[in-house]
């Protein structure tokens, strides 16, 4: 039976044999130094009391100890049960732009295969144009190959890889730890999830990865197994930083975040706990560099679970849908709503004929609860409604100015189109001077009055730089549809919403914002006075 390695959860029972290696070493030098001299020497064992160290069977038990402590616990057994199971993926794409997956290594041009989680998330943390120092090239047209990482999850060939290694493949072929090659087939992807399930035919008998059923804990050992700069297989050890991560890839987002160096070519590839189960897939890094910093991303199992299960009865994944662009209930959101805590989603706009809009959910609500279970906040929400299937009858629990309520609907499928989050653009619009709104930092006027800007609300004529509305991101040609949950056709309405806020001791006062084609609500705060 294999030793499980201690993990670093329980800090004090990975201390314990320092000590007890400290106790045993000094001893058992003691016993070979007084050997020949013909005395009785005594020591103190702290787990075992005292010990004659000339007593032969103490000597053994003193040695044992040394023996057992000095060997350090290590990670072989796992690695030679569970290696076997991990594949190379080697990919050819005929001809196209050479902009690639961040497993390629063949070309000097982006790693990064454009829409990739990796790529949206270096256009956020990394250089000017996305890419980390050390690996930015011009285009060129030509034949395209790289490699990525994955596993098996049957015997009879189905494995698990990222969607951005094999996105767009015109051959996938896959070699076993024993060197072994076949081609591969791909049975689906899911892009929001960056997940694909290809499968190798002509055996039953491929050595598989079970996925974990658990969650990991942080301070959890993780071993990543890969192909790293297309070296073949190797082994990373680490433990779990992090778990939740959002990294800006989409509205599912709930990343392991691990700190087992995991390279470029370790896309795909699984990350294993002690047990030997897989308990994530490795699908972003965060460097500036190009290598491994110690910060890396895994999709958790249970995703992983969700995802393939459909890909591999269907080849598409579909996710239910309940039709409203939502953003997070931040602390002045809630207080301009009443609410105790800066929890659930708030309906930004719900899509006209969707579920939820048929259902009589408004702008302004904010969904709390999803069948009994609470929403912490809208990527919650989306990840929640996105597993279940549509077509499933769901209970909402909603506050609606300021009454909580109970909506059932069914829900629909979500488009391909269509992501279920709010989106947050902002389009400057031409607009005409109107009547100064001082407090806030906005000049109004009447949308009827303004055109292009439509017949309904108090279009945004001009934002006073560092002003509390140019802090909360208000640009020209904005609309204001609402102040605290009342419709606005002038500027007096604002002023008049704005002051009934203040007579009600609010701090700030909720607004809904139309930028372009979508809405959002936007928490301004009140000055005193």
């Amino acid at each position: 039976m294999t030793e499980r390695p201690t993990d670093f959860s329980s800090l004090p029972s990975y201390r314990a044999p320092r000590r007890q290696l400290f106790s045993a070493r000094k001893f058992a030098l003691m016993a070979s130094v007084v050997a020949g001299l013909g005395v009785a020497v005594y020591g103190f064992s702290p787990s075992h009391g005292p010990v004659d160290v000339f007593s032969s069977a103490a000597h053994a038990q003193v040695s044992a100890e040394v023996r057992k402590v000095e060997k350090p616990i290590g990670f072989a057994d796992i690695v030679e049960r569970v290696k076997p199971s991990v594949i190379s993926v080697k990919i050819n794409i005929a001809e196209k732009t050479a902009s690639k997956d961040d497993s390629s290594g063949t070309n000097d041009d982006s790693p990064f295969q454009p829409g990739s989680p990796m790529e949206r998330f270096f256009k956020r943390f990394g250089g000017p144009d996305g890419l980390p120092p050390g690996m930015r090239g011009g285009p060129r047209r030509g034949p395209v190959s790289g490699q990525g990482s994955g596993f098996f999850i049957s015997p009879d060939g189905f494995a698990v890889t990222n969607n951005h290694v094999v996105d767009g493949a015109d051959k996938v072929e896959v070699t076993m730890d024993d060197g072994k090659t076949y081609t591969a087939k791909v049975i689906g992807t899911d892009q929001r999830t960056d997940l694909a399930l290809i499968k190798v035919d002509g055996r039953t008998d491929f050595p598989f990865a079970k996925l974990s059923t658990s969650k990991p804990r942080i301070g959890d050992w993780v071993l990543a197994v890969g192909n790293p700069f297309g070296l073949g297989g190797s082994v990373t050890a680490g433990i779990v930083s992090a778990s939740g991560r959002d990294i800006g890839s989409g509205p599912y987002d709930d990343f392991i975040q691990i700190d087992a160096p995991v390279n470029k070519g370790n896309s795909g590839g699984p990350a294993f706990n002690t047990d030997g189960e897989v308990m994530g897939v490795n699908t972003a890094i965060y460097s500036p560099s190009g290598g491994s910093v110690g910060i890396a991303f895994s999709i958790p199992a249970s995703t992983v679970k969700s995802v393939i299960d459909q890909l591999q009865n269907k080849g598409s994944v579909s996710r239910g849908w309940i039709g409203v662009q939502i953003q997070p209930v931040t602390a002045d959101i809630a207080d301009s709503l009443g609410l105790k805590k800066a929890e659930g989603a708030l309906v930004a706009e719900p899509q006209a004929n969707g579920p939820a809009a048929k259902a009589g959910i408004a702008s302004g609500d904010v969904i709390t609860a999803v069948n009994g279970q609470p929403v912490k906040d809208a990527r919650e929400l989306a990840r929640t409604i996105g597993a279940l299937a549509p077509g499933a009858a769901v209970k909402l629990n909603v506050l609606s100015k300021g009454q909580d309520k109970v909506i059932n609907l069914t829900l629909g499928q979500l488009p391909n189109t269509v992501e279920a989050k709010a989106d947050t653009d902002k389009d400057k619009g031409g607009a005409s001077k109107g009547t100064d709104e001082p407090r806030l930092g906005l000049t109004l006027a009447p949308a009827n009055s303004v055109a292009g800007a439509g017949k309904d609300g108090v279009v945004v004529t001009e934002v006073v730089p560092k002003s509390a509305a140019a802090e909360r991101g208000f640009k020209e040609g904005d609309v204001i549809l609402e102040v605290a949950g009342k419709s606005v056709t002038n500027a007096g309405d604002v002023r008049e919403a704005i002051n009934a806020a203040r007579s009600d001791n609010k701090n700030s006062v909720l607004m809904r914002v139309k930028s372009g084609g979508s809405s959002r609500f936007v928490a301004v705060p009140l000055a005193k006075g």
